[in-house]
């Protein structure tokens, strides 16, 4: 299994850091004059990850990407304090080490964390990589189980009843990611109209608070090498807040691919859930209301507001990309993913099925 661990490559084009001036910041940080080594870890689409090697020390650097002007979802300070509060009572998260905001280091804010070892499963299973229904089950199960441990969390224990503003949380955030998509427009979806109309017509009368990652999925976990049904890391924490926990879930849903799907929302899966043995969506829902005791009969409504929302992230990123300012070429295709996306929301408003 040790082969199958996540890896940094060269970084890519563009997204070269001032290793120069890193170094210097290193030194005069964590004392010493040692070799650096930058590579990057090439997955992801939103803040940047690289792996800095200091002498005999690695180490793992987080920025915002290059030519983002959405600040609030690429807070650096921000999620360093949630992780700096959080690791010690979910060890599932990563243990920070400093945080810089002079923009003459890198020419923005960035953080340093300890690293996580271990497999990320991506769309596509390694070719040597066989998970049979057993293994399968246990480790969507223990998925699920590791996001209810994160919505058991007192917050306000451990430092972070301060994060978010629960009251009216889906009320804004409906608003917010409705205007968002307006601002990052490129072509003309009318679903989106329609969806967000009926968003606004059906936001819940009542919902729980509890700290949630918002973009909780395989992807963003990191798994035992020797154990591939044990959790060991959980990343990317840059959009956790306090919120509705079943938003929380309903993110989760949003990527998570069923056998039955359309083809088409298939194609676009992101992260590998129909392996036989791999609780559906439906499963994942009654298993999360059997362990928390929450009612997931609207579970249309979180379903159908997450494939909006992430297909607005898609949508940021593509963005981005036709301005000019990234040059990735995995942004080339993103349209067509906003659009699936968009369908499969007005399918779930309309039809009530997740």
């Amino acid at each position: 299994m040790a082969a199958f661990c996540d890896r940094p490559v060269a970084v890519r084009a563009g997204e070269e850091l001032n290793v120069a001036r890193l170094r210097s910041y290193l030194g005069k940080q964590l004392g010493g004059d040692g070799p650096i080594a930058v590579e990057q870890f090439p997955s992801g689409h939103s803040n940047l990850t690289y792996q800095v090697t200091w002498g005999h020390r690695e180490m793992v650097l987080r920025r915002p990407p290059f030519g983002s002007k959405v600040k609030s979802a690429h807070d650096m300070g921000r999620e360093y304090r949630v992780l700096s509060r959080l690791h010690e009572a979910y060890s599932l998260a990563p243990s920070v080490i400093l945080y810089c905001d002079d923009l003459s280091v890198l020419g923005a804010p960035f953080y340093l964390m300890e690293p996580i070892r271990g497999v990320i499963l991506r769309r596509q299973l390694p070719p040597d990589l066989n998970l049979s229904p057993a293994p399968a089950r246990r480790l969507s199960e223990a998925f699920l189980d590791k996001l209810v441990l994160l919505h058991s969390l007192d917050y306000s224990a451990i430092g972070l009843g301060d994060l978010g503003k629960p009251q009216g949380y889906l009320e804004r955030q409906v608003k917010g990611w409705v205007e968002r998509y307006h601002n990052s427009a490129t072509h003309d979806l009318p679903e989106a109209a329609r969806i967000s109309a009926w968003l606004n017509q059906h936001i819940p009368a009542h919902s729980d608070v509890a700290l949630i990652h918002n973009d909780y999925k395989y992807d963003n976990v990191v798994l035992d090498p020797d154990d591939i049904t044990r959790i060991v890391g959980v990343l990317d924490w840059e959009m956790c807040t306090l919120g509705d926990p079943l938003s929380d879930l309903g993110t989760t849903l949003a990527y998570w691919t069923d056998s039955r799907d359309p083809e088409e929302l298939q194609e676009i899966g992101s992260v590998p859930t129909t392996i036989s043995g791999t609780m559906t969506r439906a499963q994942l829902v009654q298993r999360y209301a059997a362990l928390t005791g929450r009612d997931g009969h609207n579970m249309a409504f979180y379903l159908t507001f997450a494939r909006f929302k992430v297909a607005v992230i898609v949508q940021q990123i593509y963005y981005r990309y036709a301005q000019g300012l990234t040059q990735d070429a995995r942004f080339a295709v993103m349209p067509d993913r906003v659009a699936i996306l968009m369908r499969s929301a007005l399918h779930c408003a309309e039809s009530g099925a997740i």
